[in-house]
């Protein structure tokens, strides 16, 4: 078992303010596999002050020796992929190749990514008689979440460096581990003291407290709608920048003119990847009605291919939930569902066979789901799809964006032009064309109630960033061309 009884503030590895501890259990057992500090105010107010006193300088190092940091830390994460995904898959669940090649191999191109972007980036350009300029935000708090925690903290703390600004990293207190090699790496890089500081502990008191320090300058915020409504409140006491990506209920729209068989196979990977703990989750398939028998048909099969069982395991598809809270909370959905009458057509709530002890939920998927159905409304955050006939295309569009969300989503039809057009009227911020792969250099983020802001790219980077114009006289015309 790992004690980690240290965090790190100021470019030292520090005892915490505090005596009490968290414990952090293996997805998989249940058993305690690690404790860590929990933080509480005093030690925010210690990182917070660091990365105050470390901010001018950071800000004025040269772009170009910012990003000579990021490559490091780039090498550092890669040498240490297979402890990561390791790590992860511990924490979360995720299959361990899964979680080497995404839980690990996500982030550390982040930091490639904004290590090479960096020095091409328009930081300065004229306009008229201004020169407008990218100058860095400032401190910032970021508060990131367990379902991809190396990624949500890479996406975050990585632009926010490369823009020059200084970060206290709040991880999520269910998987932190992975925080603690982050910070190991970046000490070994010698990046400058305060630059980076990680704090952990609870959300309610280490979180409440980075969201309203006056020496804060903005919060990025990965994580729940509820907790993220409660951040925006708290920042605004100090007017602070808040960016915020919250919870989703994406649409995968089947078209009439779809490939069927792989448009079902696609929104399930799609839904459940990570044991549906992904945010922007295609967890509502829209399908044509005519089409619903053979749709139905196709995704209980398909449900049966997800073998559930230890991540660690070569021949798990899916493995985990992440907590015995969050099984919980999905099986009661499951419950929901069947009491709200849909049809049940693959998993449920109880237990899969063999696996009593462990967080497993079994792939489930609902048929002719009503679309005012909590199943259809809500975030569930597990391996859950609900399969929702429509009558024409009008009203598939209506129903993909008739929830509170617009995070994701999907688009499935034979002709791309046909696709693009349905894409261009969902209120999301990202939509995958016939299962086109994740892309980081586009921004990610969403609509309505998915939260403000965007991460990844060059649009990641100008989140972290202040313009300012200075204006200068324009010169005179000479008076030859005033005649």
């Amino acid at each position: 078992m790992q004690t980690r009884d240290k965090l790190y503030i100021d470019g030292a590895w520090v005892a915490p303010h505090g005596r009490k501890t968290i414990d952090v259990q293996s997805a998989s057992t249940e058993d305690v596999i690690a404790t860590i500090p929990e933080g509480d105010e005093e030690d925010v107010n210690r990182a917070v002050a660091a990365a105050r006193a470390a901010f001018d300088a950071w800000a004025a190092t040269p772009v170009a020796k910012r990003a000579e940091y990021l490559q490091k830390i780039h090498e550092g994460m890669k040498a240490r992929a297979d402890e990561i995904g390791r790590t992860i898959a511990q924490e979360v669940g995720m299959p361990l190749k899964l979680a080497t090649r995404i839980q690990a191999g996500s982030p550390t191109f982040t930091f490639s990514m904004y290590a090479k972007m960096a020095p091409g980036f328009t930081w300065e350009e004229k306009v008229g008689n201004s020169i407008v300029m990218r100058e860095p935000v400032g401190v910032v708090a970021a508060i990131t979440p367990w379902n991809y925690p190396l990624h949500q903290i890479a996406a975050k703390v990585a632009p926010a460096l490369a823009a020059g600004c200084t970060v206290v990293l709040k991880p999520s207190e269910v998987a932190p581990l992975n925080a603690f090699i982050l910070a190991e790496i970046i000490d070994s890089v010698g990046l400058p003291k305060g630059v980076f500081n990680l704090v952990t502990g609870y959300g309610p008191v280490v979180g409440e407290a980075m969201a309203k320090h006056p020496g804060v300058d903005m919060v990025s915020f990965t994580g729940s709608t509820r907790a993220g409504k409660r951040v925006s409140e708290v920042a605004a006491q100090t007017v602070k920048r808040v960016a915020l990506e919250l919870g989703g209920k994406s649409a995968s729209v089947v078209l009439e003119d779809a490939d069927f068989a792989a448009a079902v196979k696609g929104t399930m990977s799609a839904c459940f990847l990570n044991s549906g703990q992904t945010c922007s989750a295609h967890t509502r398939m829209l399908v044509p009605e005519s089409k619903y028998a053979e749709v139905a048909e196709i995704a209980a099969a398909e449900a049966q291919s997800y073998t559930v069982g230890d991540p660690m395991s070569e021949t798990s598809k899916l493995g985990p939930l992440v907590s015995g809270a969050q099984r919980e909370r999905v099986r009661s959905y499951i419950r929901k569902g069947i009491e709200e009458g849909a049809e049940l057509l693959a998993g449920g709530p109880d237990a899969p066979e063999g696996l009593a002890k462990g967080f497993y939920v079994r792939p489930t998927v609902f048929g002719r789901v009503n679309p005012q159905s909590t199943i259809a409304q809500e975030e569930i955050f597990g391996p859950v799809l609900s399969i929702i006939p429509y009558k024409d295309e009008e009203e598939a569009v209506r129903i993909a964006n008739d929830t509170p969300y617009g995070l994701g989503g999907g688009v499935w039809s034979k002709d791309e032009a046909h696709a693009m057009r349905v894409a261009k009227r969902m209120r999301t911020g990202q939509v995958d064309v016939n299962g086109a792969p994740f892309n980081m250099l586009a921004p990610f983020g969403g609509f309505k109630q998915s939260g403000h802001g965007r991460e990844l790219g060059a649009f990641g980077m100008d989140e972290f960033l202040e313009y300012k114009s200075v204006q200068f006289r324009p010169e005179p015309k000479p008076e030859s061309a005033k005649r």
